[in-house]
């Protein structure tokens, strides 16, 4: 391309930061090098000009250079102990490698002597394969015409669909993609209703139950002021009905008319982290019953490498939805200053982020459902996970029953034994070190004491379990360490590894088991 258009009369400017292209460079071809100086990005620019100057050849002769000298960066041998400087002296003097050889076979060339000579010969056959392989093919086919190659406006939705999927939003803002005119907002195509009274209320459960399925995101927020196993405490709950989402604030109101709902098993439960709203809603005195559809398992089956499963995620890899940029642009249309976020402001972006929420499982489920029909994973999903989740939340909520007071009395019992194997130690060592140092220990077992070297790394000896096991019998010491390591590991693991874990409310440890971390593959 560029030496069609370079004969065509164009001015034809190449940039690269490859100096190979120097051998392209004509009177209308220049060739642009950039490099970094103090800091700073600086250009320069070689013509056929400036190469005859600096190199004192012609641009095209610097293959015949780079086949005697070789590049080892590209892997082009060349010819073994010949440098850049001597490739230079010879083609600025033979022109060419074919004449150079021409010549040394004809027995002439005198001025190349001895061993630069037998370098020469021996490298015949190496200089005329790097010549080949450091020559640029100008003579490749290549159809487009010069007006192919003008820049184009993007294509821009294709572009916006990418950099949505793999979530570059800086530069989803720095090039301006989106149409706020085109884009579509959830919020403005879904009804929404608050405030509800009574009577709006019994009715909203009767069609639940009469469809024998909810959908819904029910919000909650930290609580660290109470002891409970999951510390937060309900907010809101965001039920959504077709186009409608009823938007219930408080939870007295959440209990009052819908804990019926919730522990009915007839009624399907469509939501997200189904596992946490159980413990949640137990901790209230709400049974949870139903387990029907959790959003990030479905997500997880779908795609078990990816890491995270969060709605926004889900909702930008299966929706093109992106929650957080319609939050932020309706914030921005409220507010002149970004940072002077009203306490107003802050309670509705929270509401929409909720309703939101609900409209994206609400989406998310028959399309993850069909995605997994066509994948034949729904019946693992069905009959597996989601019964799975139901044990796990049950299992998370029961916990298990710890004697706080016995466990305390036996880290007592512990630490007195510890400090019994500790001054056995020393006596037997005939000195006080620190016991839980390698580096401690190595010098008194194996230069103080003598005894026979296992295993040594460079940062000292090795006095890990496999050797103490080895030296059992040397020494009676041995036998100590492994008691006072056993009786250690017993006191940081069990004793004062669980104490904090210990619920003072239930005087149970509620593990917290993940559904969505394990990588799975299906042979093919």
């Amino acid at each position: 391309m560029r030496q069609k258009h370079g004969k065509k009369g164009y001015d034809v400017t190449i940039l690269s930061g490859d100096r190979d292209t120097f051998q392209l460079a004509t009177d209308n071809i220049t060739i642009r090098i950039p490099r970094t100086k103090m800091g700073k990005t600086e250009e320069d620019d070689y013509n056929k000009e400036k190469i005859i100057e600096q190199y004192g050849i012609e641009p095209k002769a610097l293959i015949e250079v780079k086949g005697l000298m070789g590049d080892k960066s590209d892997n082009i041998p060349g010819v073994s102990g010949v440098g850049e400087k001597t490739a230079l002296n010879i083609i600025r003097k033979y022109k060419t490698i074919k004449n150079l050889y021409k010549k040394l076979e004809n027995g002439e060339a005198e001025e190349i002597k001895g061993k630069l000579r037998e370098k020469l010969i021996d490298g015949k056959e190496q200089a005329l394969l790097s010549k080949e392989l450091g020559t640029i093919n100008v003579k490749s086919p290549i159809d487009e015409k010069i007006e192919d190659l003008q820049r184009k406006e993007w294509d821009k939705e294709k572009v916006l669909e990418i950099f949505k999927k793999l979530r570059f939003n800086k530069y989803i803002d720095r090039f301006s993609l989106i149409n706020e005119e085109k884009e579509l907002n959830p919020l403005d195509e879904i009804e929404i209703k608050e405030n509800l009274n009574d009577k709006e209320l019994e009715k909203l459960i009767e069609q639940i139950k009469k469809n024998k399925k909810i959908i819904y995101y029910l919000d909650t927020k930290e609580d660290e002021s109470e002891e409970d196993i999951i510390k937060r405490k309900i907010c809101s709950l965001s039920i959504i009905k077709e186009k409608v989402v009823y938007y219930i604030n408080g939870f007295e109101i959440i209990r009052k008319y819908f804990k019926d709902i919730f522990e009915n098993k007839e009624i399907g439960k469509i939501g997200y982290k189904l596992k946490q709203d159980y413990i949640i809603l137990k901790q209230n005195n709400i049974e949870f019953d139903g387990f029907e559809y959790d959003a990030e398992i479905a997500g997880y089956i779908l795609d078990s490498i990816k890491n995270k499963y969060d709605i926004e995620t889900l909702s930008v890899r299966y929706l093109n939805l992106e929650i957080s940029r319609l939050i932020k642009k309706e914030e921005n249309q409220e507010q002149l200053n970004l940072f002077d976020m009203t306490e107003e402001t802050e309670n509705k972006s929270e509401k929409e982020k909720n309703i939101l929420y609900a409209y994206c499982i609400n989406k998310l489920y028959p399309i993850t459902i069909k995605y997994m029909e066509e994948q034949e994973q729904l019946k693992l999903f069905k009959t597996i996970e989601m019964p799975t989740s139901r044990v796990l939340a049950k299992m998370q909520y029961n916990g298990i029953y710890i004697d706080k007071e016995e466990l305390i009395e036996y880290g007592r019992n512990l630490k007195l034994e510890i400090e019994e194997k500790t001054q056995k130690i020393y006596k037997l060592c005939g000195q006080e070190f620190n016991i839980n140092s390698t580096k401690q220990l190595g010098k008194i077992l194996f230069e103080d004491l003598k005894l026979p070297v296992q295993k040594k790394k460079k940062s000292g000896y090795s006095t890990d379990v496999e050797v103490l096991e080895k030296l059992r019998g040397e020494h009676p010491v041995i036998d100590e360490i492994l008691d006072y390591r056993q009786l250690m590991k017993l006191n940081s693991t069990y004793v004062e590894g669980m104490l904090p874990y210990i619920n003072r409310k239930t005087n149970r440890i509620h593990s917290f088991f993940h559904q969505t971390v394990t990588a799975t593959r299906k042979n093919k």
